[in-house]
């Protein structure tokens, strides 16, 4: 039985029986006398704050592994956050007595860590290609640039990244290896690929994986946006300025009984004020004709990854008009 083990037994007949001598907890959980003793002395000191006896359980102590483990992957790994911001996050959460957070322990297991994810990625791989659970893939592929020139290929209905290739060039030939060579591990093809129109990704879908390219649709949406929202809201935000100018000019006139109004001023701010609802509402409307967009134009549904047919997408077109005008 390991030490985690042991204390959890421990506290389980804690839990069960109550307060009980170390007499009686060695009786009921197996363990020597000493080995109680110690695991009592230590479970003293890891009692810090109110939430420490929820780690002791076995429940606690899973959900504090996926817990350090999730902050190792996501702000370690994935942003590189340094040992020393780690271990003054696991500080606050008051778990430098659950977790050992020294920075050279930290330092240590992030590349333990990375070995276990790409291994659990490798398993669940061939457990996947074993129960012939592959599809068609839906692919998109770009390139990132981090210390090098990283190559990814993803299925866009699934999310799942098939292959991630540090290369020097990003030619048609490199991409056709870095794609091939993962859709022959999983014997799968492409449907279509996704991709903006680079030469190379063109050359890539036509002739390395023989399927359609479909260029990418997401850009449109902000080039329609972009192309609205300076007229629109250029002529609100003068409208705004205009009017804040006339108010603050009516501010400034002396507060006296006998003074004459500013007739000018209160036009300016009647005028500015009724200038600018109708492009408010023009950029709200706008915004509602561009949101569908992004739910109409993808060839596959988002709600369950499934291809949509033209048809289908023309029908929840029609169906987005609609709600709108209703």
């Amino acid at each position: 039985m390991g030490w985690w083990a042991k204390s959890v037994a421990i506290i389980n007949a804690i839990r069960e029986y109550g307060k009980q001598s170390i007499r009686s907890l060695a009786d009921r959980t197996g363990l020597s006398k000493s080995s109680v003793h110690r695991h009592l002395q230590a479970m003293e000191r890891r009692d810090r704050s109110p939430e420490s006896p929820l780690w002791e359980t076995s429940e606690g102590r899973a959900g504090l592994m996926r817990l350090v483990g999730a902050t190792l992957c996501e702000f370690g790994l994935k942003r590189g956050g340094g040992a020393e911001t780690l271990r003054e996050f696991f500080r606050r959460r008051h778990l430098e007595e659950q977790v050992a957070c020294a920075p050279r322990t930290l330092r240590t297991l992030m590349p333990l860590l990375e070995r276990l994810i790409v291994d659990i990625a490798v398993a669940w791989e061939q457990e996947g290609i074993a129960h012939g659970e592959i599809r068609p893939v839906i692919g998109a592929g770009d390139e990132t640039f981090l210390q090098q020139m990283l190559l990814v290929f993803m299925d866009l209905a699934t999310g799942y990244v098939f292959g991630d290739e540090v290369a020097a060039e990003r030619s048609d030939e490199t991409w056709c290896g870095c794609a091939n060579k993962r859709l022959e591990t999983f014997g799968t093809e492409v449907w279509y690929r996704v991709s903006d129109r680079a030469q190379a990704l063109l050359k890539l879908a036509h002739t390395g994986l023989g399927c359609p390219s479909i260029p990418e649709v997401f850009p449109l949406g902000h080039d329609l946006a972009k192309g609205s929202s300076l007229a629109i809201f250029g002529r609100l935000r003068r409208a705004k300025q205009g009017r804040d100018h006339a108010k603050q000019r009516l501010e400034k006139l002396p507060q006296h009984p006998q003074a004459e109004p500013d007739h000018v001023a209160q036009a300016q701010v009647a005028a500015w004020t009724t200038a600018g609802p109708p492009w408010q509402e023009g950029g709200r409307t706008g915004r509602q004709h561009l949101a569908p967009v992004s739910r109409i134009l993808p060839p596959w549904r988002l709600a369950d990854s499934l291809r949509q047919t033209a048809q289908a997408g023309e029908a929840q077109r029609r169906a987005e008009i609609k709600a709108i005008a209703m």
